[in-house]
Formats: C-alpha cells, sequence, structure tokens
C-alpha cells in the first residue's frame, strides 16, 4: 500500500482525527504533566483570589502580565488550573510581578505591582471572588523604587495598616516604608522609609511570621544562589531584623534569581517555600518541621516534570539509547546541551534528563545539536551549532565525545547556527541542513561517505530563500510526495512551511495551520505518540517545550491507482437531507462508494455495480448524519478518489 496524504490544495480533502478539525493538536502536558507553566525570571505570590477558602496562585515574569492560576483543589490539598484572565487589564510593562493585598480596607483583595513602570495599584473595583482591577494612577509618587522594584505588605509596626517592603532591583537594597495613613488611604513617602539591608542585586523580598512569634520576618531571594533569610528578633510594634543564613542553607542553590512565596499549602499550619528563578521553574519545598522551625523537604509532583533547559531550548529527536522510542536533545541560552532521556513508551513519552554525558558539547551561548550516526560506527555522534555561527563535529567514542576539528572548520554562517542531520540527497550518508541568523538556509552537503564524512558547504543552493532572523529548520515528508520539505522557525516566531516542489521551495500556509509560535521558535519532528506520522516539537526563547500532535488523515491507496475521476460533492457544505457526489468515468467500470467519519470508521458502504462512462450524478442521505466532517471514497478497479464533505 502506497500511503498518499490529500492536503488541502487538492480539493479540500485535509483532514484532523479530532472533532474540530484541528490538524495539529497541542498537548502541553507531554513537557510539563503539572500544566504548571516555566516563565521566564518567574515569581509567584499567593492568595485567595476567587475567595473559596484556599491560596491561589499568581505567577509573574519578564514575558508578559502575570499568570492567574486557580486553586481547584482545597487548602490542604492544591491542585493549580489556568484560571480566568483577571489580569487582563493589568500592563505587562507595570507588572513583572504582584502581590495581593487589600490596600483600601473595602474588603477585598487589590493588587499591587511591580514593573519597568515602577510600583503600581490595581484597585479591585469587583468582588472577592470575582475581581476586576483597574489602575490607581501615582498612588506611589514620589518614592526612589527605580525600575522593576518587588513589594510586599504586612503591618509591621501594629498599627492596623500595611506597610510595604521594597526590594530595589539594581541596587539589591531592600527598602521599607512604614505607611503613615490610614488602613483605608495609605501614605508612603521616602521620609517614612529606613533601608532594612543590600543583598547585592535584584532584591525579592516577602514577608512571613516563619518564627511563629507574632511579628513579621522577611524571607529575601537575590540574583545570586540561595534564599536569605532575616529573622526578626524585635516585637510586633518595633521590628529588629537580623540575617540568619541556616534556615534555608543549600535550598535554590541551582539557579539564579530567586524569588520566594510563602504559604501553607498541605494544611498544616506551617509555611511551605515556592520558588521561581531565571530559568523559570517552580521549585517547591514543603514544610514539614514545626510552625516555629522549619524542616523542608522538595516536592516534586505540585509543580514538577516541567522540561526547560532554562532558555532558547533548541530541540532535537532521535532514539539515542536505541530502546526504540526517541530521546530529546536540546541546546540552551547558556551554551549547554541537554539530554532527556525518555523512559516511556514509544505512544506514551516520559522524560528524565541525564546530560552528564555531553558536557563536552558546549562552546558558546545559544546552542544547538543534531544528533545522528554520521561515521557509521554504530554510535550517534553530533554536530553543534552557536551564536558564533560555527558548526562543530564531535565523534562518540563510547566514552566520551572527541572533537574532529578539522571537519567543519571552513564552515562559518555568520552567527546562530542551528544545524539539522539529513540524508538531504538520498546517497545513503547524513549532510547538514542550517539555518543562521542572517535567515539564511545552508546546504553542507556529505561529499565522502556514510563512513566518512567529508562536508562541504554548497553555495545559494536554497537561492534567494530568506527565512528571517535566527532560522531554525525541520525536515520531513510531511506531504508523503518522496521529497523533504522543510518547516523554519524565526526569531520572531514565525513559523513557515516550504514544500519542495521538484526542488523549488514554495511557502504553503496551509500546512502549518493552528501552530503557534514563540519568539525564536525552534521546530523538530519525531513521531512521539507512535502512530506513524510526524509530530511537531517547538522550543523558544523562554526555555520551554511545545508538543503538537499531527493530526492530519493519512489514507491508504494502492500504488496502481491514480486519481482520474475528479469527483465534487454538491452541496458542500450540506445541511439538507441530501447530499449529490459527481464525477466522469473514462469508460465503463464498477464503482464502490465509502463513507468514513472522521474517527476513520466506515458508516456506509454502497457497491454501485458496472457503470457506463461518461458523467455521473449519486444521491446521498444525508439526514441521519450528525454534523461533523466526512469523506466519500470513490472506488474503482483502477482509480480511488476521496473528497471531505461537511455536513452542518
Amino acid at each position: 500500500m502506497k500511503r498518499i496524504y490529500i492536503h488541502l490544495s487538492i480539493l479540500l480533502m485535509l483532514a484532523a482525527i479530532n472533532v474540530n478539525g484541528q490538524p495539529w493538536a497541542r498537548n502541553d502536558a507531554i513537557f510539563n504533566p503539572s500544566g504548571i507553566p516555566s516563565l521566564p525570571f518567574s515569581q509567584p505570590r499567593f492568595a485567595d483570589l476567587d475567595g473559596d477558602g484556599d491560596n491561589d496562585l499568581c505567577i509573574g515574569s519578564i514575558d508578559n502580565s502575570p499568570i492567574y492560576m486557580e486553586n481547584t483543589g482545597s487548602a490542604s490539598l492544591a491542585h493549580f488550573i489556568p484560571g480566568d484572565n483577571i489580569f487582563s487589564m493589568v500592563a505587562s510593562l507595570d507588572a513583572e510581578m504582584g502581590v495581593s493585598k487589600d490596600i483600601d480596607a473595602d474588603g477585598d483583595l487589590d493588587f499591587i505591582t511591580g514593573g519597568f513602570t515602577g510600583l503600581n495599584v490595581y484597585e479591585n473595583t469587583g468582588t472577592s471572588n470575582n475581581p476586576v482591577f483597574v489602575k490607581v494612577e501615582g498612588y506611589f509618587t514620589g518614592l526612589d523604587v527605580g525600575q522593576s522594584p518587588v513589594p510586599d505588605f504586612a503591618d509591621i509596626d501594629n498599627d492596623g495598616d500595611p506597610d510595604m517592603v521594597v526590594g530595589l532591583s539594581e541596587s539589591g537594597l531592600v527598602k521599607l516604608y512604614t505607611n503613615t495613613g490610614t488602613p483605608a488611604s495609605g501614605i508612603f513617602s521616602e521620609n517614612s522609609m529606613y533601608e532594612i539591608a543590600d543583598v547585592g542585586l535584584y532584591a525579592y523580598p516577602t514577608f512571613c511570621d516563619l518564627d511563629d512569634d507574632s511579628d513579621q520576618d522577611l524571607v529575601i531571594g537575590r540574583d545570586g544562589l540561595g534564599i536569605w533569610y532575616y529573622k526578626n528578633n524585635g516585637t510586633p510594634e518595633l521590628a529588629d531584623w537580623q540575617i540568619d543564613m541556616t534556615v534555608f542553607a543549600g535550598i535554590a542553590m541551582e539557579a539564579y534569581f530567586n524569588s520566594p512565596g510563602l504559604t501553607d499549602l498541605d494544611g498544616d499550619g506551617t509555611f511551605d517555600l515556592v520558588f521561581g528563578n531565571a530559568d523559570g521553574p517552580l521549585k517547591y519545598f514543603v514544610n514539614t518541621g514545626t510552625p516555629n522551625i522549619p524542616v523542608w523537604e522538595e516536592n516534586i509532583s505540585l509543580f514538577g516534570g516541567v522540561l526547560d533547559p532554562g532558555g532558547a531550548s533548541n530541540p532535537y529527536l532521535f532514539d539515542f539509547d536505541a530502546d526504540g522510542d526517541l530521546d530529546l536533545f536540546t541546546g540552551s541560552q547558556i551554551g549547554d546541551i541537554k539530554y532527556y532521556k525518555n523512559t516511556g513508551t514509544v505512544t506514551g513519552p516520559a522524560w528524565e534528563e541525564n546530560s552528564e554525558y555531553f558536557t563536552s558539547l558546549k562552546h558558546s551561548i545559544y546552542s544547538a545539536v543534531a544528533v545522528g550516526d554520521v561515521n557509521a560506527d554504530g554510535l550517534p555522534d553530533a554536530i553543534v551549532g552557536d551564536l558564533s555561527g560555527k558548526l562543530y563535529y564531535h565523534r562518540n567514542t563510547g566514552f566520551g565525545f572527541t572533537l574532529v576539528e578539522a571537519a567543519l572548520q571552513s564552515v562559518a554562517l555568520g552567527g546562530w547556527s542551528a544545524p539539522r542531520l539529513v540524508d538531504f540527497d538520498s546517497d545513503g550518508d547524513f549532510d547538514i541542513i542550517a539555518g543562521s541568523e542572517n535567515g539564511k538556509l545552508n546546504y553542507i552537503e556529505n561529499q565522502g561517505s556514510a563512513g566518512n564524512p567529508v562536508w562541504v558547504l554548497i553555495s545559494a543552493y536554497f537561492g534567494s530563500l530568506d527565512v528571517g532572523s535566527n532560522c531554525v529548520p525541520a525536515i520531513a515528508d510531511l506531504d508523503y510526495d518522496g521529497d523533504l520539505d522543510m518547516l523554519c522557525g524565526t526569531m520572531f516566531g514565525d513559523i513557515i512551511w516550504f514544500e519542495n516542489q521538484n526542488g523549488s521551495w514554495v511557502e504553503n500556509l496551509s500546512m502549518i495551520f493552528g501552530i503557534i509560535g514563540e519568539q525564536n521558535a525552534s521546530p523538530s519532528f519525531g513521531d512521539l505518540d507512535g502512530d506513524g506520522d510526524q509530530d511537531l516539537v517547538l522550543g523558544e526563547y523562554s526555555g520551554v517545550f511545545s508538543y503538537y500532535r499531527n493530526q492530519y488523515l493519512i489514507i491508504g491507496i494502492p500504488a496502481n491507482q491514480q486519481s482520474d475521476i475528479h469527483p465534487a460533492v454538491f452541496p458542500n457544505p450540506c445541511s439538507t437531507e441530501s447530499a449529490s457526489i459527481q464525477f466522469t468515468l473514462p469508460h465503463e467500470t464498477t464503482v464502490m462508494i465509502q463513507i468514513v467519519n472522521i474517527s476513520g470508521q466506515v458508516v456506509k458502504e454502497q457497491h454501485l455495480g458496472l457503470l457506463p462512462s461518461g458523467f455521473q450524478t449519486i444521491d446521498l442521505n444525508t439526514n441521519t448524519w450528525p454534523d461533523g466532517a466526512y469523506f466519500i471514497r470513490i472506488q474503482t478497479p483502477e482509480s480511488c478518489n476521496v473528497i471531505k464533505i461537511m455536513r452542518q
């Protein structure tokens, strides 16, 4: 059986298996089973934003306005899902992060933000369980807090109104502003400010009574490793903060710019710790101690499982351990090559990072990698690109990788080189297709052999084709016409499909319908669900991965059959009780018609017997068909034709 792909450019014969007709179905759980987004420079904060008695999650970042994650669990067993867009009126420049506090004493939580524009107040003009945030202009006029300050609120002088701590970005200074107004109308000024500490750069403070002595301590993240704890040795009326480095010893030592949020997520009366960082994934430590002596134990189930190499992910799928399923490689912003072993199955992947074997592959920042056995010794090798625009061949010895300096030393692509290994000329060895910063695609042909590669850059192979800055290619025959096509991502998030039409590269928008690219979109193809077609994985600047399941309908047609009767259906879409198939037979022949639903089930089969040559009209009773998409297969001994019909 020859597999024929029927697509939109041929009589609208494009189909998807899901009920919405989407050819690509996004499933974020493949690379993020918790569903909690990994955002660059993430800053988690907690508050009961829907008034149901448990703490919801607000995640700030440098990407956009904060994201609201609703706690659909309980006060003792948290579970977070994406909530309503309650921050839709919060400007992204105002809010790299935000905290919730009833700053006007009206019984609901307002939203106080820190961002590029400084400190801002968004008043809740809705209710305690249905907030609507509207900006209050000029609330913090006169405060010297610079750009991207980080606020939090607590009553530190026991006078009944909220005071404010602010961490500064560039200086790392932590400032305390006592409220000289009232609970309903706060007044904050530099005259009522004093400095608490300087933690270096980018201070991220939050209040918390971590020792249960009825006064407010300070937990402070910073641009360096670790989290600092300032214990309040004073009283509820007169604070006296002193640093204690033992409370969070050994925590948050993997990434920089740690921003903590503390709340009781398991209902045991102790404060638990959740913090974000520059890489993005949230870390969760359960307090298994007492209300006054915390003991931290990491929990990886609530927020864990997200794959994020730390920025500028550039995925490549390859079965490195030869166990029959696809593993995942990626470059990263700092240049490390990450390897995620697939510990699941051919149809259901699961990931476990094991990158130690690949540490020698790093050259420069913004790396990309392609993997394959380029010297036919049975061991998969690596081709690495990076910001320099160079390419590096690393031969796998079985004990590590050895750089073969001479192999690609003459290739310089001008920046942001992103290689892909593929036998592009069908001669049995691996060639290289590489994107680059200038938007050009580069063909580096293996003019040696499968066992002894000799790569030569073929100038202007793709002519004047310009994909866009920082282009990254992925190669696949998605239309099953026997040649290789290309999907390219760019710095601005463009996703462009180029169909190979007899050596000419023609952009085809229909093939990528439903795919959404982000900054520095980096595509890779691989069959991750074991259904025989190529699924898509996208990397991006933030570091996370997006998975798109390929749902295009592949229809089996015998190789000796040609599509020569050119059917049509009227009306199409149909909403009446009947429709008509019209086609022309070149000669007298037998005809069979099958009606197939979008799940691939044959719902009706009709043998029409011997029909004369010439124009034919076959009536269909569609009255009992549920609304949706169907495929009509018209079969003769010599040909097979398929056409799509919509019932609505």
